[in-house]
């Protein structure tokens, strides 16, 4: 078989693969469906603290938390879902929401896209927390 045909087929089947998966709802982000999903995913990363408060984001795909460590955010990655501690964080604002830049080569900047007046409310809850 020539090596340009094999490419082809590579290619071809990759693609296929991406396209189904897209046509099958599996690339829409996790939306998580209550605190109890924001806990299970924070327990993960950082299961020697205790969970105190979670506040969810309207779109359900960011979580505000605050633990015995201090002030963390949870957010979804894909179909899962990966949690900060938001220790040294500097927080700025975007177009849509917040970034917050954290000194952590795993996630160096987390994107928050929140509704307008969630904002303010949350920027000032990781500023007082800083």
């Amino acid at each position: 078989m020539p090596l340009s045909a094999l490419l082809l087929m590579v290619t071809g089947g990759i693609a296929a693969i991406a396209i189904l998966l897209h046509i099958l709802g599996m690339s829409r982000p996790r939306i998580f469906a209550d605190d109890t999903e924001i806990a299970a995913v924070w327990r993960n990363e950082y299961p020697d603290t205790n969970l105190q408060s979670v506040n969810l984001s309207r779109n359900r795909h960011f979580a505000l938390v605050q633990s015995s460590a201090g002030l963390g955010v949870v957010w979804a990655m894909g179909a899962d879902g990966a949690a900060r501690l938001l220790l040294g964080a500097e927080v700025s604002d975007i177009p849509g929401g917040l970034e917050l830049s954290l000194p952590d080569y795993t996630a160096p900047e987390i994107r928050l896209k929140l509704d307008p007046d969630e904002i303010d409310s949350w920027r000032s809850k990781m500023e007082a927390s800083l």
